[in-house]
């Protein structure tokens, strides 16, 4: 579903082809704040079109590269864009997370290779973070508040979880995954 709202989203701003589509929201790092699988966004263009949704408007031929085809939104896809936008604000997201599955059994594993992994993605998370706080001061002056909001939500999750992956790897080196009754939540409370 996310894909469409953001096909049909770009497509209000103008008419436009697939790949530069693409280019958008590369631009944008929506695949930091967007779940969206390869392959999915011609997929996704080729049933839009079918569906009425969305129409060619232009075919740029051009001798040295493939043609590309422009589309635009219809008003039938206007009309699905504003319902898939009011329906995406109610959703809520999904807090099931591969690392969830892992911490379970973590007594299981070997403690020096867990607190490495761990060591490992914070280093990654950390980089991360650093991507979008500038994606953020190169955005901020020409973006709309809406977007800044998107934005700010992922640096405030990142750096959450930076500090969730800081006390996790320090108990980890520690050796202190194992121990029964460690105040967990009261290290992030202040407690």
């Amino acid at each position: 579903m996310s894909i469409r709202l953001v096909i049909l989203g770009l497509l209000m701003e103008g008419a436009k082809h697939p790949y530069e589509i693409h280019q958008i929201m590369e631009q944008r790092q929506m695949k930091h704040y967007i779940k969206l699988a390869k392959g999915s966004l011609y997929y996704a263009f080729e049933k839009l079109e079918e569906q009425g949704r969305i129409e060619v408007v232009d075919v740029v031929r051009d001798t040295n590269r493939p043609d590309r085809t422009i589309y635009q939104i219809t008003a039938a896809g206007q009309a699905e864009f504003h319902e898939l936008l009011l329906e995406h604000l109610l959703q809520h997201e999904h807090r099931h997370r591969p690392i969830y599955a892992a911490l379970a059994f973590a007594e299981y594993g070997k403690q020096e290779e867990i607190s490495a992994k761990l060591a490992e993605r914070l280093g990654e998370t950390k980089l991360l973070l650093e991507r979008m706080r500038k994606l953020y001061e190169q955005l901020q002056p020409k973006e709309t508040a809406a977007r800044m909001y998107v934005i700010v939500r992922v640096i405030q999750h990142l750096q959450t979880e930076v500090n969730w992956l800081v006390r996790l790897h320090a108990d980890a080196e520690a050796g202190r995954l194992n121990q029964a009754g460690l105040p967990v939540l009261e290290q992030f409370e202040g407690g």
